[in-house]
């Protein structure tokens, strides 16, 4: 569906290949086709399932050893609503395969979002992109002040 609205070529495979297969391909395919950027999207891996963890460091290693940790940025997708239990999401996440930043979705009137400031400022982590809606251009880069400012605003409607 989104390789489609974004005019990008899709390497999927059955449901149940393994992970680290689906990605070593679509790397290889990347590089046959000359392309620039390879996003390889894990969603639904949860820090407290230890199989997916495991399959997803297995991820990680395999694409080092192709293209060597320097060309690749791992980025964890945070559910805006998911309040204080991201923080331990992106703990978890950030000692298992080191994180390289945090990309906060569905971060709409209805969210805070609050807790990107502990992992920014306890993990060390930036926050790279925010999303704002469903479509192809609500993800935005992220910006501080704005973020801050909206917090503020939405805190003090419900003072």
């Amino acid at each position: 569906m989104w390789g489609d609205r974004t005019g990008s070529r899709v390497v999927a495979q059955q449901q149940g290949s393994d992970s680290a297969a689906v990605a070593y391909d679509a790397l290889q395919s990347a590089k046959a086709s000359n392309a620039d950027v390879v996003i390889i999207d894990t969603a639904g891996r949860l820090h407290s399932k230890h199989n997916l963890m495991e399959e997803l460091i297995k991820v990680v290693r395999v694409l080092e050893r192709e293209v060597g940790r320097d060309s690749i940025e791992n980025l964890l997708v945070l559910d805006a609503v998911m309040g204080q239990n991201g923080f331990a999401q992106a703990e978890t996440f950030n000692k298992a395969l080191t994180l390289d930043g945090v990309v906060l979705s569905k971060y709409d009137n209805t969210a805070k979002g609050g807790v990107i400031l502990a992992i920014a400022h306890k993990l060390g982590l930036p926050i790279r992109y925010i999303g704002l809606g469903e479509g192809v251009d609500d993800l935005r880069l992220f910006e501080p002040r704005e973020f801050v400012q909206a917090l503020l605003e939405k805190n003090g409607d419900e003072a």
